[in-house]
């Protein structure tokens, strides 16, 4: 499989520094380099500078003033130390909100740092930022996000502790220790033909359609997780399967596995409960999808491995 240009948060080579995780003294010694920096994340979003660049700040700058725990190390960048840091405890000004909805258009400012910077949610930006800042970016929000979805031990329900610059958690009462977890997901490009299946979620933005996709239960392998998702959610019967790529979803903690299904049905008997519609379209009609001409199709957001399957079966690439 090789890994297609494009997709967020597919990887940059980053040096991730693993042998700094359980060293306290060189740990600290990286963070109060004059060349590290801290990115820090609020309810998700994280913070982000006027041209999609992420918003690094030093170890000792007021926004990072009661911060919720330590900085979490992300990995080296040209020898510096990046981190991560969960401003959980700071508000916004008052009277604003986040909104419900597919993409939260939230992006309050803070009142120590100038107007060009905002919090972002990583989906508005992730097509924009480069490989590197794509990588470091996921991680934060994974590692964040995880960290204050599991803050008690699952083995004896006592609060435990951050440990190893952020990739563990610690129980003092029972001694478990526990690790950000990742879920592997399966996302099909199903094609029959000159047609492919696309499908969309109820709660999607007007006219968006993607590639079908679900979890992979325990047990199971990709190939057969592939033809049960794409049963159950339309009827349709697949046969072959082949991996074609994957990319961190850190929406909160998924692995999506990219594949090509070949069908060997077609009827549409869509499940209400998780498919809102689902349709084949040609390669022809998918070009002006992607053209933007499309009468009433949208296609998935750029950056996201289902454009990018979308894309490599335009281009006969698959």
């Amino acid at each position: 499989m090789k890994q297609e240009p494009g997709w967020a948060f597919a990887g940059s080579g980053l040096d991730r520094a693993t042998g700094l995780r359980a060293d306290p003294v060189a740990l600290a010694a990286a963070l109060a380099a004059p060349g590290a920096r801290v990115l820090p994340v609020w309810q998700g979003r994280l913070l982000v500078e006027e041209g999609a660049r992420l918003g690094w700040l030093s170890a000792g700058h007021p926004v990072l003033a009661g911060a919720a725990a330590a900085p979490m190390l992300l990995g080296l960048e040209a020898g510096a130390a990046r981190f991560a840091q969960d401003i959980a405890p700071w508000q916004p000004t008052a009277g604003s909100a986040p909104a419900p909805g597919f993409l939260d258009p939230f992006e309050p400012g803070h009142p120590a740092l100038p107007e060009t910077f905002r919090f972002a949610d990583l989906r508005g930006v992730m097509g924009l930022l480069s490989p590197r800042a794509a990588e470091l970016a996921a991680m934060a929000r994974a590692l964040t996000g995880w960290h204050a979805s599991h803050r008690f031990c699952a083995a004896c329900g006592a609060a435990c502790l951050p440990a190893e610059a952020g990739w563990q958690r610690l129980c003092p009462a029972c001694g478990a220790a526990h690790f950000p977890r990742t879920d592997p997901v399966v996302i099909m490009l199903v094609t029959h033909g000159n047609a492919t299946l696309i499908g969309r979620s109820p709660g999607w933005p007007d006219g968006m359609y993607s590639c079908l996709a679900g979890y992979i239960e325990p047990g199971e392998t990709v190939e057969a997780a592939v033809r049960r998702e794409v049963a159950e959610e339309t009827g349709v019967q697949v046969g072959s399967v082949c991996q074609v790529g994957s990319q961190p979803w850190p929406f909160p903690a998924s692995l999506m596995l990219g594949c090509h299904g070949r069908a060997e049905t077609t009827a549409i008997t869509p499940d209400p409960a998780e498919i809102e519609d689902a349709c084949w379209i040609t390669r022809e009609d998918l070009a002006q999808v992607f053209a933007g001409h499309h009468a009433t199709i949208r296609a998935p957001r750029v950056g996201a491995i289902a454009h990018g399957l979308m894309r490599r079966w335009l281009a006969d690439r698959l």
